[in-house]
């Protein structure tokens, strides 16, 4: 009986510690990971920048570590057998944004990730607030900065882009920011909780961004978006949060205002109500525009 190998993907296994961590503002916990010692300090981990994701693997309360029983034949069979594992065993799997890798005066690599967090927030905020050095995890990775993982991809014939997220995107929308080319025009729409939650976003773009904060009474970003003035020319829009409110805003983008709904990149990051895993059981769908 003959095997077919599975095809060579930019992505593996990584094992990781905390280095340290930072409070950004009140919904937002930087997360500062090393290499596990034996693991190659994450020579191999190449991200994309911009909205680059990948799938983090954390350990249920009272663990050392996640676990996760990588398996050699590759990524399909690793899954496998992590979802064939009881659910109180197997580690909790959740995407994330890569918010910055780097290589401090030639030392070991570092990876940022940051977590939004809440009173009432599942395991992954939980992990997140408790995090201290040492602490381990695991990720899903990419071994290439060429890889699908990285979303946001404005075609070469953009003249502006329009940008929305709330707190769960801002490290994408960071991210993104870091990455424009000079000059670059951007209307952005950033949905936060608190006022504090207004970071310094450093980009060589030429960006306006409008804050809505709810504890002010900020309006729904759709009713914000479907009141402004967008600039004339060629447009790539980036919408990335709450499924619901994304929805709504790519149905107003395609529907009203005549975007091709092609140059409107997508990606519900939670919906409410719902976790991250009942997200993943669902059947995949474009959307009703």
């Amino acid at each position: 009986m003959s095997t077919t190998a599975e095809p060579e993907i930019p992505f593996r296994y990584f094992s990781l510690q905390v280095a340290r961590t930072r409070r950004l503002s009140p919904s937002l916990i930087r997360v500062t990971f090393h290499g596990f010692p034996g693991d190659g300090e994450l020579a191999d981990f190449h991200a994309g920048g911009r909205d680059q994701s990948l799938s983090l693997f954390l350990p249920h309360p009272g663990q050392e570590a996640p676990v996760v029983p990588v398996d050699p034949a590759g990524y399909r069979a690793t899954f496998a057998a992590w979802r064939a594992l009881p659910a109180d065993v197997r580690a909790v799997m959740r995407s994330y944004t890569v918010r910055e890798q780097r290589r401090p005066d030639g030392g070991p690599v570092e990876v940022d990730i940051d977590f939004a967090v809440h009173e009432d927030g599942g395991p992954a905020c939980r992990w997140a607030l408790a995090a201290a050095p040492g602490d381990r995890v695991m990720v899903l990775g990419p071994t290439s900065a060429d890889n699908g993982s990285v979303r946001c991809r404005p075609p070469a014939d953009t003249e502006w882009m329009l940008l929305w997220g709330d707190e769960t995107a801002l490290p994408a929308v960071g991210g993104i920011l870091d990455w424009l080319p000079a000059g670059t025009r951007v209307r952005a729409w950033l949905e936060v909780p608190h006022a504090g939650d207004r970071l310094e976003l450093p980009t060589a773009g030429d960006v306006e961004i409008t804050w809505l904060v709810r504890d002010e009474g900020a309006p729904a970003a759709v009713e914000a978006i479907a009141g402004a003035e967008l600039p004339e020319g060629t447009p790539y829009a980036w919408l990335s949060g709450e499924s619901g409110a994304m929805k709504a805003i790519r149905r107003h983008l395609v529907g009203e205002r005549g975007l091709d709904r092609r140059r409107v990149t997508f990606v519900g990051y939670w919906r409410r109500g719902v976790s991250e895993d009942g997200l993943r059981d669902e059947p995949a769908s474009d959307g009703d525009v």
